[in-house]
């Protein structure tokens, strides 16, 4: 049976997840899906968020271990969590089956102005130093992350939810920023297999970026035509089918 790992990007937690696990799972068949927290998000939002995208890869290495999750692991991380799936796969590829990446976008490959569209600046900013309202944190990150916002209202009180019950804190989501703006991957292709999906409608990240990893790394993309930044959330089959054919490819 494979195990594959899920890790979601800046500020989010394993539930945001929502329906896709299940979703994968079924795509893929015998296969166990962990869902995991990076420090400082979920459940573990007490915890001070690592300053180095690597030490984040070393803390979920630590977790699984401490879960008896042995590797090897396939995984699918989003934004954040796609970076630190690449220094955990380019540390540690003996652990790493293949990794699917989804939305990321990586120093050397990319400019900033590419990895995070100039027109969020202010709104993003305000957030991280200023703060605001739990529904008005939500409601941004939603219009930045979904391009199909109509049908995501129950979603949206779900994460209005996660919020109150395991809120992250503004110097959380700064240090995440942080680690983020800084880490910088390796120029060539740390060597496991690897998938990259991208959105040609992402509001958030330049598709770009991801056409220029998979230009540079030699890796096999696709594109969805419509979906926002988090796909798993706009179209969740989709994504699980490209993860079902590469594979079995």
């Amino acid at each position: 049976m494979s195990t594959w790992i899920l890790l979601r990007g800046l500020a989010r937690e394993s539930r945001h997840w929502g329906e896709f696990p299940e979703i994968l799972r079924s795509a893929i068949g015998n296969a166990e899906v962990v869902c995991l927290d990076l420090p400082g998000n979920g459940r573990l939002h007490r915890l001070k968020s690592p300053l180095r995208v690597e030490e984040m890869a070393e803390y979920c290495r630590t977790e699984l271990r401490s879960r008896g999750i042995p590797p090897p692991y396939n995984v699918l991380a989003l934004s954040l969590g796609a970076m630190v799936a690449v220094a955990w796969a380019a540390a540690h590829a003996a652990q790493i089956e293949c990794c699917v990446l989804i939305n990321t976008s990586l120093r050397p490959f990319s400019p900033f102005h590419h990895r995070l569209k100039p027109g969020n600046y202010p709104a993003l900013l305000k957030l991280a130093f200023l703060g605001d309202t739990p529904g008005k944190w939500e409601k941004l990150i939603m219009r930045l992350t979904s391009n199909r916002l109509e049908q995501h209202e129950a979603v949206l009180d779900a994460w209005l939810a996660y919020r109150r019950e395991d809120p992250v804190s503004r110097g959380n989501a700064i240090r995440q920023m942080f680690a983020a703006s800084r880490y910088r991957a390796p120029e060539r292709k740390p060597a496991v297999p690897v998938l990259v999906l991208a959105s040609a409608n992402d509001a958030l990240v330049d598709p770009r970026c991801s056409k220029q990893l998979a230009l540079r790394w030699g890796t096999e993309i696709a594109c969805h035509p419509t979906a926002g930044h988090d796909i798993p959330l706009d179209d969740g089959p989709w994504v699980a089918e490209r993860v079902r054919v590469w594979r079995r490819s």
